[in-house]
């Protein structure tokens, strides 16, 4: 094994690197591979990501209720061999609307995060490759969208309007979350712009969407994939928080944040914990997944981050 020391300035060494002979000829995403799967977090999340995913999907196989059906006669029922999670204040079987909510909460933030880093990833990489006038334009956007707190906007934007739907919820969402991302984009791309790859594609007269897209976005994937993870729990946290206090996805459609409308009552707190804690759990078990991910993924593109 050929061990590589890695000095900083004043020669002191900083960290010692091990490469391992089977390492040569590979390329760095097979390496990112083999080093994110010797992360037991990370690949414990992507198993409880993936079974939370295949309970979603396999929701009418794994209950015969419909999540929206109100029955007055089983309202506030306890757990039994008919309702496993019991009704809620509506009669509404908890289980079912577990799993079919669990299905809204995902879409929601798969697709919150998607929007977010089309956008993210477009303004990012424009202002750090063009820098300048435009740069400064981009930025002194960002920094006023930055300048009031996500909630405060998010919430002033949907109490605008008056039927909240999915497509509305998730655009509204991505449309006030993309600064922090935009501006880790172009924090990548402005070092990026002096490598002596970018600048041998300019003297060659590639153009400039050439370089961005085939030569510069492939090189910031590791923190682009890192903090688009980790947006997605995020963006669960925010449907969840805004659901909550009756801002985002309208009953009697379920998600896990409005489930947990439930626990206002102290009643239900004492009494029904079945009602609240189950979606609470999920909430809390899948953000901590995709936060093993997300730390996998950065160990994986940035192995240097965790050795210092």
């Amino acid at each position: 094994m050929d061990t590589e020391t890695v000095k900083t300035p004043n020669n002191s060494p900083e960290y010692t690197e091990d490469k391992s002979s089977d390492e040569v000829g590979k390329s760095p995403y097979q390496l990112a591979l083999r080093r994110f799967m010797k992360n037991k977090l990370a690949v414990i999340g992507v198993v409880t990501l993936v079974i939370i995913i295949l309970a979603s999907l396999a929701a009418p196989l794994l209950t015969d209720h419909d999540p929206t059906d109100s029955e007055m006669l089983m309202i506030e029922r306890p757990p039994s061999s008919e309702h496993i999670l019991g009704t809620d204040g509506s009669g509404r079987d908890n289980w079912a609307r577990l799993l079919y909510g669990s299905r809204i909460s995902l879409i929601v933030g798969f697709s919150a995060m998607f929007f977010t880093l089309i956008i993210g990833v477009i303004l990012g990489s424009i202002s750090g490759y063009y820098g300048g006038k435009i740069d400064g334009l981009i930025m002194r956007f960002t920094d006023l969208v930055l300048a009031l707190p996500f909630l405060v906007l998010a919430l002033t934007i949907m109490s605008l309007v008056e039927n909240i739907t999915i497509t509305l919820f998730v655009t509204i969402i991505a449309l006030v979350s993309w600064p922090n991302l935009t501006r880790i984009i172009r924090g990548s791309f402005l070092s990026l712009r002096e490598q002596e790859f970018v600048l041998g594609a300019r003297s060659i007269g590639a153009s400039d969407m050439r370089i961005i897209f085939r030569h510069m976005i492939p090189n910031a994937i590791g923190p682009i994939v890192v903090n688009a993870t980790l947006m997605v729990a995020i963006m669960i946290i925010a449907e969840s928080g805004l659901s909550f206090i009756g801002m985002g996805i309208p009953q009697p459609q379920p998600t896990w944040g409005n489930m947990l409308t439930e626990a206002m009552s102290v009643r239900i707190l004492r009494e029904h914990w079945y009602t609240w804690i189950p979606p609470g759990l999920c909430i809390l078990v899948t953000v901590l997944a995709i936060n093993f991910i997300g730390d996998g993924l950065r160990d994986a593109f940035d192995p240097k981050s965790n050795q210092r």
